[in-house]
């Protein structure tokens, strides 16, 4: 068998290498070098995809990818050198060209890498109609959302319209490390069960594209996405659907809003019934400015929040902000959603609020205090559904952390997102706080209550009033502790003696205030993941796991668990 064979059966499985090693053609000629570092590529076009192969420890590669002597595309890819990790589709059919000139240049030292024209990549570039997403990843979760292949990062614009949920989110197709940005598109009628779509937001003049939002504009009876082009400069663009958010055309005379602040990203729009305009809040540095509108074009700058408030150790990034029931009460508060990186409770990226007053032209907090939404260590980027039904405010967090995003042992793909979760507040001892509570949805997926513990399930443990300590561990001796201080109020992780080996930032404990008496712990396992919640929502904890093996031994102490499996 070739290396080809070798690579495909590898990557694709025994039977689609086979029948793709027959139909692949080679290239169209030898790569022409050009210099140390520099060389270029003739393809004849014959198949839809050209097979890109992947060295994730080398440094990138850019591929210009040129039709008619025009530049149609411009990637950055780590091309292998010595060994294929996996391979990624480029589309070349889309160009329309019968053939395509790749210009390549190389990044990498070549006192470490060798010779170029000795580089694996050139015998293993090969071209096929169908691209395998299938999942060859142990740690890939089986119930919560990620990208049938690449990187991920943050959810962008999020909205429900018409019976569906639409999901954006940062996207890198060309590599598992963050690279390329694009959005993403996937979709549900459940939050659950999600598929995915070709990316609805691509790079363009004014750079790749970064976070943002969507409104369902109901008057004009289309969606717009507001986003986040990052070139030269970072600027504020627009893009308008209007088949309810399957596709999107670029606003012609973007951007619409700019400035001289070099972190100048994230718009999250909203229509504010209060005021009758529309409002946008983006981060810019260490702070929030705030806009108006009344058409979604023209956008008055109308206020700043943050500079005395909250944790300013990092870049503040992703708002959110929205109005909230206290429950059990009659009174409503604002809530402003801050992500930060660093300076997180537990190191690097994290989610803090505020709770205050706004107008439509200004935020006014009325806490001193640092809050985090999640004390888990990876819970980042928490955004909103635009128009979500029922008024509900259903959030879904990027699951990493951008200490060791990059780094964690899985190539295929990289990053999930969440279980859904619904925002509320609640009142403790005089002051006001987030609630973040399981969202329904994921009741319709929890199975027959069973005995032996699987990779994917929820466990549901009913206090018994006084100190619990739970234990998740697997043959090798690897475990997760979880312990519910009643003395002290507090609920923690120690994932220190999970299988930590790729981060020295990875092994931490995590430990959550608990605000009031704890009755129920609801716990969602993935494969990769546990997500800890008050059954009440008056704390939250999410956190990578990545064992050996699988944990198959629970052992509880001071309640009495029920493990239910999940059905999908």
């Amino acid at each position: 068998m070739n290396n080809t064979a070798k690579h495909l059966t590898a990557i694709l499985g025994a039977a689609l290498a086979a029948a793709l090693l027959t139909a692949v053609p080679a290239l169209a000629q030898n790569p022409q070098q050009l210099g140390k570092n520099h060389a270029h590529q003739r393809v004849a076009v014959s198949h839809r995809y050209l097979l890109l192969p992947v060295q994730d420890r080398e440094d990138l590669a850019t591929i210009v990818v040129l039709s008619d002597n025009r530049q149609v595309q411009s990637i950055n890819v780590r091309l292998a050198v010595d060994k294929v990790d996996y391979f990624v589709p480029l589309d070349i059919e889309r160009f329309g060209a019968e053939s395509l000139l790749l210009d390549i240049t190389f990044h990498g030292d070549r006192r470490y890498t060798g010779a170029m024209k000795d580089f694996i990549c050139w015998k293993e570039m090969t071209q096929t109609e169908t691209f395998d997403t299938a999942n060859r990843e142990a740690f890939r979760p089986q119930y919560h959302h990620t990208p049938s292949y690449g990187w991920m990062n943050d959810p962008n614009g999020m909205f429900y319209k018409d019976g569906v949920y639409h999901l954006f989110y940062q996207w890198n197709p060309y590599g598992s490390m963050w690279e390329n940005m694009n959005w993403g598109h996937a979709t549900s009628t459940d939050l659950i069960h999600w598929e995915e779509h070709p990316a609805a937001i691509e790079a363009d003049a004014l750079g790749t594209i970064f976070s943002g939002s969507c409104v369902v504009d109901k008057k004009n009876n289309r969606v717009v996405a507001f986003y986040t082009s990052d070139g030269r400069s970072q600027v504020q663009s627009m893009a308008i659907s209007k088949d309810g958010g399957k596709t999107f055309v670029k606003y012609a005379d973007n951007p619409i809003l700019v400035s001289n602040q070099p972190d100048f990203r994230d718009p999250k729009a909203f229509w504010n019934p209060e005021i009758q305009k529309w409002n946008l809040i983006l981060a810019a540095g260490d702070e929030m400015w705030i806009y108006s509108s009344d058409n979604l074009v023209d956008w008055t700058f109308e206020s700043t929040f943050g500079k005395e408030y909250g944790n300013h150790e990092g870049v503040w990034e992703c708002p959110d902000l929205m109005k909230l029931q206290v429950r059990g009460t009659d009174k409503q508060k604002w809530m402003l959603i801050c992500n930060i990186n660093p300076g997180g409770p537990f190191g690097g990226s994290a989610t803090q609020y505020f709770i205050g007053e706004f107008d439509g032209h200004k935020f006014t907090c009325e806490q001193k205090d640092t809050r985090w939404m999640d004390y888990g260590k990876d819970h980042y980027a928490t955004v909103t559904f635009d128009n979500a039904p029922d008024g509900r405010k259903i959030a879904l967090a990027w699951m990493s952390n951008w200490q060791y995003a990059n780094q964690v042992p899985t190539k295929q793909f990289r990053s999930a997102n969440s279980v859904p979760r619904d925002l509320d507040l609640f009142e403790y001892n005089g002051e006001i706080y987030c609630g973040v509570t399981p969202s329904r949805e994921l009741r319709a997926i929890r199975g027959n209550a069973v005995k032996k513990l699987p990779q994917a399930c929820e466990i549901v443990i009913d206090l018994k009033g006084g100190p619990a300590e739970i234990t998740l561990s697997n043959p090798i001796g690897e475990q997760v502790v979880m312990q519910y201080d009643t003395e002290n109020r507090t609920f923690s992780m120690d994932r220190t003696r999970s299988y930590v080996s790729f981060s020295e930032s990875f092994p931490c404990v995590t430990v959550a205030p608990v605000r009031g008496e704890m009755k129920q712990l609801r716990l969602f396992l993935d494969n990769c993941s546990i997500e800890a919640f008050d059954a009440e929502g008056r704390m939250a904890m999410t956190n990578l796991v990545f064992p050996s093996q699988p944990y198959n031994s629970l052992k509880v102490t001071g309640g009495k668990a029920t493990i239910y499996e999940i059905t999908k």
